[in-house]
C-alpha cells in the first residue's frame, strides 16, 4: 500500500507539471500569438499567483514543517485563480467549441481543478504531514522536489558559485513567502474591494 501510495504521489507530481506549467505555457505565447486578451490576462493573474506553488517546492527541499500545507493552498489559490473572474467567464461563453485557444482553456481549467483536487485527497491521507513534513512517513512527499533541487542546485553553482543546500532552500522560500503573503494582503485590502471580480483585461494598460 505504500508503494501505491509513494507512485500515486510522484504521479500527481508529474501531472502538475503538465497542466500547472507545460500547458499554461503554451496558452499564454498562444493567446499572444492570437492576441485574445481574456486568456492572456487569464494566463497573467495565474503566474502571479502560481509563484506561491514554486515557493512550497523550495519549501519541500528545505524541508519546512508546513511546506505540505502551503502547497495545497497554493493549488487551491491557482484553481480559483482560473474560475474567479466574471468579465473572462462571460467572454468565454461567447465562444463555441469551434474556437480552440478558448476550447482549450476551458478544458485546462476543468484538468486543473481536478488535479488539485486529486492532490488535496492524497495530501489527507498523510495528514499529519500538514504540520510535520520530517517525520518517516512523510517522506514520500520530498522525493518528488529532488528533481528540482537537482535543478536549482546546478543553477545556482553555475551563476553564483555556490552551492545550493537544503537551509538555504528553506531561508529563500520563507522569505519569497513573506514577500508573497504581503502583496496577497495588499490585494485583498486595496484592490479587492475595488475592482470585485472584474479582471478588466479589456482595458489596455490597467492591471
Amino acid at each position: 500500500m505504500n508503494v501505491f501510495n509513494q507512485v500515486s504521489i510522484w504521479l500527481s507530481f508529474q501531472l502538475t507539471i503538465i497542466f500547472f506549467i507545460g500547458i499554461p505555457v503554451a496558452l499564454f505565447f498562444w493567446s499572444i500569438k492570437k492576441r485574445n486578451k481574456a486568456v492572456n490576462k487569464l494566463l497573467t493573474i495565474y503566474w502571479k499567483i502560481s509563484l506561491l506553488f514554486f515557493i512550497s517546492l523550495l519549501l519541500l527541499i528545505g524541508k519546512y514543517n508546513y511546506a505540505l500545507t502551503i502547497t495545497n493552498i497554493s493549488t487551491i489559490l491557482m484553481t480559483t485563480s482560473v474560475w474567479f473572474w466574471t468579465d473572462i467567464n462571460d467572454e468565454f461563453k461567447e465562444y463555441d467549441f469551434s474556437y480552440p485557444i478558448i476550447t482549450t482553456t476551458k478544458i485546462w481549467r476543468w484538468a486543473l481543478t481536478f488535479i488539485s483536487l486529486n492532490f488535496f485527497i492524497q495530501s489527507l491521507q498523510n495528514l499529519s504531514c500538514f504540520s510535520f513534513i520530517n517525520s518517516a512517513a512523510c517522506e514520500i512527499w520530498l522525493h518528488p522536489s529532488s528533481n528540482f533541487y537537482i535543478i536549482i542546485k546546478n543553477l545556482f553553482n553555475f551563476f553564483f558559485g555556490a552551492n545550493f543546500t537544503q537551509p538555504v532552500a528553506k531561508y529563500l522560500g520563507l522569505f519569497s513567502l513573506l514577500i508573497y503573503s504581503l502583496g496577497l494582503i495588499q490585494w485583498s485590502i486595496l484592490k479587492l474591494p475595488k475592482n470585485g471580480r472584474n479582471s478588466y483585461f479589456s482595458e489596455n494598460g490597467r492591471n
